[in-house]
């Protein structure tokens, strides 16, 4: 039997290779970009946040390396990660974003995300040029949606949190597409816009080489889901993270065990959007500390959050904090940023 993430990895190099000999074959007989063209996307009216309709094929996608992904401002939980992974991804492309990457988010909520509302929201994450959010009549974008492969059924009802995470990239003028889950990397998802998409014809950044390359280690369960989940938002020992305006994403998590009571802490990770609706003192605070950007629900399990707390008190002793118990003299008070927020 091949593990799972073995399977996973090769059914997607098999999409790879399959979309990849397919858009080859058009290039030979002089249809480069027609398999996946007009006549396949649905060319459906849509309102950017800035209130200009466009059209889904003539205008956002056609001859474009385009990331794509659909969210709701309303979304407890993966939405906010995914726009903050995202928009680390911008950050990394910097100028490109808007001349030859182009970033799209539509939303699945038209009837609630009205343009003021997505642009609140776009001003809310910081985010910059080049990335539109997007609106439009509900059946059109389920149309889309479904077209794109991007549609869970399970969604009948108004289940809107169940649906599709995944991203999808592509370049409309080779027929290349591919999905891309939302906890990716920022750098090999801004790799794989950026250069990969382009067929390789920008230049490598200059002293980059893999014979340069230092050797890759194993990362434990609790590191990698760090990296994926929260590193968007929070960092180790490097202080608050904060946006492109300085504004604070998240605060430090370095000897977080010995400044938080751990059962607070074990709930807060577990379900923060219930503790904000109750009104917790210290969730409250931490929400009006950080520019009101709420904790999202990551669906961690009590696995996950024992092996991420694991990793952050490794992390922090490397780091040198001291060898105290979890939920120390201290867990009951609040950093000093959560407490001029009090």
């Amino acid at each position: 039997m091949i593990p799972l993430k073995h399977r996973n990895l090769l059914a997607m190099a098999f999409v790879m290779l399959t979309l990849s000999f397919q858009a080859g074959h058009a290039r030979t007989t002089g249809q480069a970009g027609a398999i996946w063209g007009a006549d396949y996307f649905p060319n459906i009216p849509l309102i950017t946040h800035e209130g200009k309709e466009v059209r889904f094929f003539d205008d956002l996608i056609k001859d474009k390396v385009v990331v794509i992904n659909f969210m709701f401002t309303r979304c407890p939980d993966v939405c906010p990660l995914e726009t903050a992974r995202l928009r680390e991804v911008q950050k990394i492309l910097g100028d490109r974003v808007g001349k030859d990457v182009f970033m799209y988010s539509i939303s699945i909520d038209p009837e609630y995300d009205k343009p003021h509302v997505l642009k609140a929201y776009t001003e809310r994450y910081q985010v910059g040029p080049g990335w539109l959010f997007l609106t439009g009549r509900q059946s059109d974008i389920i149309t889309l949606r479904k077209k794109l492969g991007m549609y869970n059924p399970e969604e009948r009802g108004g289940n809107l949190r169940a649906h599709s995470l995944s991203l999808l990239i592509g370049n409309q003028s080779t027929g290349r597409w591919m999905r891309s889950s939302p906890f990716e990397n920022p750098y090999v998802m801004a790799t794989q816009v950026g250069s990969w998409l382009h067929n390789w014809k920008l230049p490598p950044r200059e002293g980059q080489d893999y014979a340069s390359a230092p050797e890759v280690r194993t990362l434990s369960p609790g590191e990698s889901l760090f990296r994926t989940r929260c590193s968007a938002c929070h960092t180790i020992g490097g202080g608050d993270l904060l946006g492109p305006n300085k504004e604070k994403l998240g605060p430090d998590l370095y000897a977080i065990t010995q400044k938080r009571e751990l059962s607070w802490l074990i709930r807060f990770m577990k379900e923060p959007d219930k503790m904000f609706e109750e009104k917790d003192p210290l969730s409250m605070a931490l929400l009006e500390a950080y520019d009101d950007v709420p904790m999202p629900n990551l669906s961690l399990s009590d696995r996950d959050i024992e092996q991420l707390i694991a990793y952050i008190e490794e992390e922090s002793r490397r780091l040198g904090a001291p060898e105290n118990p979890q939920g120390g003299p201290d867990s009951r008070g609040a950093d000093d940023s959560t407490k001029k927020s009090q």
